[in-house]
């Protein structure tokens, strides 16, 4: 049994056979656009409350710099872009506490807002990088596939476990083609202890789909069901608890890599990392990085690997050819040995070596303990 590992501060490289659709890890500048729509006499109010969060941001770790437009056609939609060395710390900024606080006051004078993210692959001039020496272009455009992925994380009151996971598992699907361009192509449900998570993908438009989703009466159902059982209260009837909960369970694909080999019968699992403090970052970029070493290996039984990441919680869903209890241990578990393990997670790690002294037996142990429970997989027709 072989692994290949980088050192984590390298960003990652790319082979032309890998199918990467996604990935932050780059090490490359990112322009962040942020389209907001002001209520009609609310200017005043967002560009006090702008100020406040600009003034902020300036010192934040990996910024660059930021500018605030409006229309020429409408005063009320307004345009911030900013720029960052690289999408790791920007991550970190958008899902910190201090964030979710700070943007609260926006949400009563705006009537929406679309966040994009872009890694910056050529422009005309890099004097400002270069004078700065903060971030690179990106080296070549990654090749994508069309689908969207995202997931949602939460967790529940000790000791309704099973309950919840009834919930989760018995609900209509709601209907997969959202619009004209969005259509929901598969839903898949975890859970860990009293952890849950919920990973999508979506071709088209993920707000339009999340939105969607949302309206059925069928979730809707689903999840006043469970608001008993969650460890953060949330009220859907009110709009600001609502979206600080979602805020909160939002948990952003930071890789997504495929071998490029088609498997019918694959087999969809998903791996819970828990990272110790301030490693989250560090414990998603090491799993990228032997996920795409491994790509073109053909022995490679993982297929299809994406990394979801927030904070200290890490979480990997994979597509593994004939089943995860047969697969190679290092490859599954994506950790190059039981050392990195005990170094980035809290997953319960031995001295190294079973009974048997078997690094093997080891990996198979942290394998357990890290594997999810599969509550639903949904995937819509001809998704």
């Amino acid at each position: 049994m072989t692994t290949t590992s980088t050192p984590a501060s390298e960003p990652l490289t790319r082979q032309t056979s890998h199918r990467v659709s996604q990935s932050v890890f780059d090490g490359s500048r990112l322009r962040v656009v942020l389209l907001v729509d002001v209520y009609d006499g609310a200017q005043q109010q967002f560009l006090e409350t702008y100020e406040q969060l600009r003034s902020h941001v300036e010192s934040v770790p990996g910024h660059i710099s930021e500018q605030l437009c409006q229309s020429i056609e409408n005063p009320s939609q307004w345009l911030i872009t900013s720029e960052w060395e690289s999408a790791p710390p920007f991550l970190d900024w958008v899902s910190s506490e201090e964030h979710v606080r700070m943007v609260k006051p926006l949400h009563s004078c705006v009537r929406d807002t679309r966040s994009l993210r872009f890694h910056v692959v050529r422009e005309t001039s890099g004097q400002e990088a270069a004078e700065t020496g903060k971030g690179d272009l990106q080296a070549s455009p990654r090749i994508g596939d069309g689908v969207i992925r995202h997931a949602l994380t939460f967790t529940v009151k000790p000791g309704s476990e099973a309950a919840v996971a009834e919930l989760l598992a018995d609900y209509g699907s709601p209907e997969p083609q959202v619009d004209d361009t969005t259509r929901l192509c598969r839903t898949s449900l975890f859970m860990h202890g009293n952890r849950v998570v919920r990973a999508i993908e979506v071709r088209g438009d993920l707000l339009a789909a999340l939105h969607h989703v949302a309206r059925q009466p069928e979730v809707r159902a689903v999840e006043e069901a469970i608001n008993p059982y969650l460890e953060q209260h949330r009220d859907l009837g009110d709009p600001e608890s609502a979206r600080v909960f979602y805020t909160r369970a939002a948990l952003p694909a930071v890789h997504h890599v495929t071998a490029g080999r088609e498997e019918p019968h694959a087999e969809r699992h998903a791996l819970y990392y828990p990272a110790r403090p301030g490693c989250g970052m560090r414990l998603a970029r090491l799993l990228a990085q032997q996920d795409e070493a491994a790509a073109d290996d053909p022995r490679n039984p993982v297929l299809c690997s994406t990394i979801f990441q927030r904070d200290d919680v890490v979480v990997r869903l994979i597509d593994v050819r004939g089943g995860l209890d047969a697969a190679d241990l290092a490859p599954a578990l994506g950790l190059p040995d039981a050392a990195r393990a005990a170094e980035l997670t809290t997953l319960p790690t031995g001295s190294g070596a079973d009974a048997a002294g078997s690094q093997d037996g080891e990996l198979a142990r942290l394998l357990e303990h890290a594997r999810m429970d599969l509550v639903t997989d949904r995937r819509a027709p001809d998704a």
